[in-house]
């Protein structure tokens, strides 16, 4: 959840840090600080709350002069928010500097240990007694004592550590929290993340489990804890960086929310070739183990959950294989039912999901075949799945997902007629009326924002002093009023839930009354008239109704209060387009009511641990 910069060589190490830590602010935090060797003395400088109290306090990074560093943006798991709690973290003779993400699970068991042996804590951080392991272990090199110290840990882990006795050099480890490395003639970097370092280098490692990094300015060598030499091809980032900045738009989100038709066509176009057939690069999944396949789980979390809710829908209309959508926190907690005739779909933006790659270990111990969609090529859910697909998204960067839900949802629907069509469950005609509708998505969906944006921004007005807000709607609909539901509340802080309209009478209509917004979601031709009952329940209760339907339901305009109309496709595709005027309504609502959209209170954007 956390953010890590570090930086080694030619140039003034703190400059880089605050640049980095900026680029990682949208990851969510409430402290920021750094660490550097400077006059061959370690000094750290940290604050509690926005990282301009940190950069104002060391004049953006030029008060410090020093070619060495690691930076950190924290999001409190153990300890309050405080100038304490932050990162970097000092051992006790001030030798040693570590920034942390992830947990310490042994912490208290350490932590104890140390005490017994006299050692004074400053912080209630799990991370602090990483640092006090250094120093009882340190044998004189960096490397090795590093390597000893993470033979005593347990828990999710990406570590920079410094040492003032070694002042050229960096050393870093990763263990289930994201890390590369950044390669440049200027010096060498660590960051948990791509724009952190992107406007110095696109040259890249993408750091396994357990590897060990050291950087000086003039190279960087890769090691197993064994300190064994590790050898790793370069990679080269090809989106570019303008990708990652807000373009003149005032938030990430609106930006993302616009790029979506584009991020379609990217994730879509590589997939469907001339013949009209489509072909996904990253299964190897043959015909036979297709055949065997008795069960789908799709697992995730949060928004990419979601997704999964709208896919049980698709894929077992398509395939006819029973599906279910889990949540990543609960799956491996419930001994699921998964063995050699499981499908595991796992879906993550980041790719590094805490709770969801631990879903995925506990499929593939259980023998469950395991496909992933990610966002981020190299990141750990990637290279741990059997087979791969990757979104092609581009980096999404406001902590509201916008982009990576609607291309992680068509990418399912290919996925689902992939599978139907090898098995043999699809006709031709409704293959090809499927794949027509798909290809139409990204136009479809531009002409929504197009139409919709400035009458977004007026029904935001009318809403934003709501207190209370519920959204309805039945099969795939419903599963876009958990999304839908998600992004009003996540940004705007207005309470918000969502239900299938059939459960409306047992028990949620009783919080229906005068000044609350219902938006009630009628995509789904065959529970229009269903849907239409539900709408009349509650506006003789005193709800205010928003209604979402195609152009050719305009029956509904008698119930509800407003209606937005969204152009026809494909019933199992509605929720690609219903979702984009909702996204909007939450930014707009969110913005009338001048909240901080691109990082909402006591969220992040990857979180990695549980």
């Amino acid at each position: 959840m956390c953010g890590i910069v570090g930086y080694v060589g030619d140039k003034q190490s703190a400059p880089l840090l605050i640049e980095g830590l900026e680029k990682l602010a949208y990851r969510g935090y409430d402290s920021a600080g750094v660490a550097v060797i400077e006059n061959g003395k370690l000094r750290i400088d940290k604050a509690k709350g926005h990282l301009e109290v940190l950069s104002e306090r060391i004049d953006g990074g030029a008060a410090i002069q020093s070619n060495v560093g690691i930076g950190h943006t924290r999001w409190a798991t153990h300890g309050r928010p405080s100038d304490e709690n932050s990162h970097p973290h000092r051992s006790g003779s001030g030798r040693f500097a570590v920034v942390h993400n992830g947990i310490i699970e042994n912490y208290v068991q350490l932590k104890a240990e140390l005490i017994d042996k006299g050692v004074e804590f400053c912080s209630e951080t799990d991370t602090e007694v990483i640092a006090h392991l250094l120093e009882e272990l340190y044998d004189g090199e960096l490397l090795s004592t590093v390597a000893k110290v993470i033979g005593r840990l347990q828990g999710s882990y990406a570590l920079g550590i410094l040492c003032e006795e070694h002042p050229d050099e960096i050393v870093a480890i990763r263990s289930s929290s994201p890390l590369i490395v950044g390669l440049s003639d200027a010096g060498n970097f660590i960051a948990s993340d791509i724009p952190a370092i992107l406007s110095h280098t696109r040259k890249i490692y993408h750091l396994e489990n357990d590897e060990l990094v050291l950087l000086k300015g003039d190279g960087v060598s890769i090691y197993t804890l064994e300190l064994e030499p590790v050898l790793k091809k370069v990679e080269e980032v090809t989106w570019d960086v303008a990708a990652a900045e807000k373009g003149g738009y005032a938030h990430f989100m609106i930006k993302e929310i616009i790029e979506q038709p584009r991020a379609l066509q990217d994730t879509i176009s590589p997939r469907v070739d001339d013949n009209g057939e489509i072909v996904l690069d990253g299964i190897t999944l043959t015909a036979q183990q297709l055949k065997n396949i008795k069960k789908i789980y799709i697992v995730a979390c949060g928004s990419a959950y979601h997704v999964g809710v709208v896919g049980k829908y698709v894929l077992e209309k398509l395939t006819r294989i029973p599906t279910e959508a889990d949540l990543a926190s609960e799956f491996r907690y419930r001994s699921p039912l998964v063995d050699e005739s499981t499908l595991c779909i796992i879906i993550s933006q980041s790719g590094e999901t805490a709770d969801t790659l631990a879903a995925l270990r506990e499929a593939k111990e259980r023998g469950a075949r395991v496909l992933s969609i990610v966002n981020v090529v190299g990141s750990s859910i990637a290279n741990e799945s059997d087979d791969v697909l990757y979104t092609w998204a581009g980096p999404e960067i406001a902590v509201a997902t916008t982009k990576a839900y609607s291309t992680q949802l068509v990418m399912l629907d290919l996925i689902a007629l992939y599978i139907a069509k090898r098995l043999g469950r699809i006709t031709k005609e409704e293959m090809r009326g499927l794949l027509s509708s798909i290809i139409k998505l990204p136009g479809r969906v531009e002409a929504i924002i197009e139409s919709y944006d400035d009458r977004l921004r007026e029904l935001a007005e009318k809403f934003k002093d709501y207190e209370h807000a519920y959204f309805l709607g039945r099969n795939v609909d419903y599963a876009v009023a958990l999304e839908a539901s998600l992004k009003l509340k996540e940004i705007s802080y207005i309470h918000s839930e969502a239900y299938a309209a059939g459960e409306l009478k047992h028990g949620t209509i009783s919080l229906i009354e005068e000044n609350t917004l219902v938006v009630a979601l009628a995509g789904c031709h065959r529970l229009f008239a269903k849907t239409l009952s539900n709408i009349k329940e509650v506006k003789a209760r005193g709800a205010y109704v928003l209604a979402v339907t195609t152009e050719d339901n305009t029956a509904i305009e008698q119930e509800a209060d407003d209606v937005l109309y969204i152009p026809c496709t494909k019933e199992l595709l509605m929720p690609s387009l219903e979702v984009v005027p909702m996204q909007l309504l939450g930014y707009y609502i969110a913005l009338a009511r001048g909240c901080d959209i691109d990082k909402p209170r006591n969220l992040a954007k990857s979180v990695t641990v549980e």
